[in-house]
């Protein structure tokens, strides 16, 4: 610690005033030896100390601390006595040998240390490479400590002295300012007036370039053995190396290096970025079979450092499965969606290429129909090559179906009710369409046939089936083997069913069975306890256009055999346990209360729910929260069954007049401005859930 010259000299006056004050007897003239005073204290190794008093020739010798004994003085008088003192002088009391017996000081004598660091050598080092330190009282140092605060001490200096100190660097040591210590609990630290230069690696040379991704990469420069780990672009590390040497390095290019600089770093985590950029390889495709080629089947591609490649992309953007080959072939299966145009592979360096012309798709091809002239509901027998690629037939009058079986070179399917004459298209895996050049010729049905119904309808509710010769149906079967019996009007073009409430819901379709026995299947339906949404605009989370902002758990999902008409819904599946929020938006944010308004006691909420697994606690705490109040709404119908589930999507219906703060009830929804969705609250469960389409209805 530093103290400037003013301070220490204004200390020393002071304690040779407390010193004089405290040892001071009477005066008088006396033969006895007497100390009134000595100083300054603190006083600097090599300075003058004084002692004044009486009949102090008559000492003989003076002993300082550390038993450091003066007797050589450089004056002495029976007043004052005058000594330099000697370097191994430390802090404590002093004692004056005289023959009248021993005087000692009743305070102690301090000693000024001026520890200075005057100069390092050399100014740029190695680690591991010795520092020479020179100044003055170096031999009171107990650390020097290097840039990165990494300490070295006495111990391990290789030498010490007064004026002297040898150090070697630090294998983590950084460049900057050399600090040195005396150890002590306040110790004093002196910095060095520049910085110690800590040598790094210099790289003059990387190859080969371009470079395999698993080859060897040579780095040349100097100080190179300093390298602890070098980071490839792409971020992938290498902290151990083929050989290493002060000179070079080489290394193996990781998989998934990419184009870009090194980065090398050495013990003290400082790291060296090389002005040189690495550049991989990119395989080259000589040639591609076969050409061309069924979706679903293989491909062979020949060429140079194919091995590199991780991934393939044909025609349309769909991506392909690579298998393991070798540097000059390797084999892709086509994707069942893939279209005609070039094939790209890819490597795990995020480098491309492209083959020189397109890869065409296999069309099925049609070669006949037969009947021609059919009814509807009646089975079409295609004929032609590579049928096994159709997914579906398209009819004249905007039908279409799925085909009942399709293999190389043949396909069944059966004519929709409605379809009009003329031809038909099958469309591929891939999209592809191809048309027939024969014409089907639709024939009047002389059986019960289907030609309009519903698409959606809810169990209990009556249902409207319109056709041909329905007069023959005696039975209609719906999901699974569920028989209708409850009907409306009856005749040969409208039958009225109701729908079963035990009828399986989901998409499915009915069996209407004739007098004679023949059953025919209908279109789709899908059977939902859902009511319809009777004014969009006051729904106001559909997780389409109108999704969350936040939640804990769960989000959109769209999974056929789940969503209600194929648009997205919210889905949680997770073990419940207090608070999860759900879905939540603020106020603003597509909120419609202002519609409503003050209007409450005539609105419900409304939400569909498909509760898939058994609740069996806790609660939804459906929260609408703005200026006028904080209102919730707590749904648990588990909590009288102890456990629920839907079995299917429902329709549950909160009247808005049971929100409530309190006691109070919510009275105007255009005041609310902040937090409005719901979360599982309150209890422990399983919640794997489908939630959609939570709105406003008018009741």
């Amino acid at each position: 610690m530093y103290i400037p010259f003013k301070i220490k000299l204004l200390l020393s006056l002071f304690c040779v005033v407390l010193v004089f004050n405290y040892c001071k007897k009477d005066d008088g003239p006396s033969d006895e030896i007497e100390l009134n005073s000595f100083g300054p204290s603190p006083v600097l190794r090599g300075g003058d100390l004084r002692f004044i008093g009486q009949n102090l020739d008559k000492v003989t010798a003076i002993i300082l601390s550390n038993n450091v004994e003066v007797t050589a003085f450089k004056s002495k008088t029976a007043s004052e006595i005058v000594l330099v003192v000697p370097d191994a002088t430390v802090n404590g009391y002093v004692t004056l040998k005289t023959p009248q017996g021993d005087i000692t000081t009743k305070t102690q004598l301090t000693i000024s240390e001026p520890i200075a660091l005057t100069s390092f050598s050399p100014a740029k080092a190695r680690p591991g490479a010795t520092v020479t330190l020179e100044g003055t009282y170096l031999n009171l140092i107990e650390e020097v400590i290097f840039a990165n605060k990494k300490t070295v001490p006495s111990s391990e200096f290789v030498s010490q002295t007064q004026t002297k100190i040898e150090v070697k660097v630090p294998d983590d040591a950084q460049t900057g300012l050399i600090v040195v210590s005396n150890g002590l609990s306040d110790p004093i630290l002196v910095e060095s007036a520049t910085a110690l230069e800590v040598t790094l690696p210099t790289v003059s040379q990387i190859s080969p370039t371009p470079v395999k991704a698993g080859a060897i990469l040579t780095i040349e420069g100097a100080d190179l053995d300093l390298t602890r780990e070098i980071t490839f672009s792409g971020g992938s590390k290498v902290s151990s190396f083929v050989s290493q040497a002060a000179g070079k390095i080489e290394v193996a290019v990781p998989a998934d290096a990419k184009d870009g600089s090194l980065r090398l770093a050495v013990a003290s985590l400082v790291e060296v970025t090389t002005t040189q950029t690495v550049e991989m390889k990119v395989p080259t495709i000589s040639g591609i079979a076969p050409n061309p080629v069924k979706n679903g089947a293989d491909i062979t591609v020949n060429g140079t450092d194919l091995d590199l490649v991780t991934g393939a992309t044909f025609g349309g953007g769909k991506s392909g499965s690579v298998q393991p080959g070798s540097a000059t072939q390797i084999t892709i299966s086509v994707p069942d969606d893939a279209s005609s145009g070039p094939v790209t592979l890819h490597t795990a360096a995020d480098k491309s290429v492209s083959s020189a012309s397109n890869l065409n798709m296999v069309m099925p091809t049609i070669s006949g129909m037969t009947p021609l002239d059919i009814q509807f509901t009646k089975e079409l027998t295609i004929s032609g090559n590579d049928l096994d690629l159709v997914v579906k037939v398209k009819f004249s009058g905007g039908t279409e179906a799925a085909p009942s079986s399709a293999t190389l070179n043949e396909l069944k399917v059966n004519v929709p009710v409605g379809t009009s004459s003329g031809s038909i298209t099958l469309v591929a895996k891939n999209g592809d369409e191809v048309s027939s050049a024969q014409m089907l010729n639709i024939l009047p049905s002389t059986s019960a046939t289907i030609t309009s119904m519903p698409s959606q309808a809810k169990p209990g509710e009556m249902i409207s089936i319109e056709g041909e010769n329905l007069d023959e149906v005696t039975e209609i079967v719906f999901p699974v083997n569920v028989s209708a019996t409850m009907y409306g009007q009856k005749t040969a073009t409208l039958i009225q069913v109701v729908i079963p409430m035990n009828v399986k819901k989901g998409l499915g379709t009915l069996t209407l069975i004739t007098a004679n026995n023949e059953q025919i299947i209908s279109p789709e339906i899908n059977i939902q306890g859902v009511d319809p949404i009777a004014d969009p605009s006051l729904v106001f989370f559909n997780f389409d256009d109108l999704g969350l902002w936040w939640g804990d758990t769960g989000g959109p999902e769209n999974d056929p055999a789940l969503s209600l008409d194929g648009t997205n819904y919210f889905r949680a599946n997770k073990d419940c346990n207090g608070w999860t929020g759900f879905f939540w938006r603020n106020g603003g944010n597509n909120f419609p209360g202002g519609t409503i308004g003050t209007n409450v006691a005539n609105y419900n909420l409304k939400f569909d729910v498909n509760i898939l697994e058994p609740i069996t606690g806790g609660e939804f705490a459906w929260r609408l929260k703005g200026s006028s109040g904080d209102f919730w709404y707590s749904w648990k119908p588990w909590a009288a069954t102890g456990s629920y589930k839907t079995d299917g999507w429902i329709t549950v219906t909160i009247p808005l007049t049971g929100f409530m703060d309190g006691g109070n009830p919510i009275a105007d929804l255009s005041t609310i401005s902040e937090d409005f969705g719901v979360a599982f609250n309150a209890g422990a469960s399983l919640v794997n859930v489908c939630i959609d389409n939570v709105r406003f209805e008018l009741k």
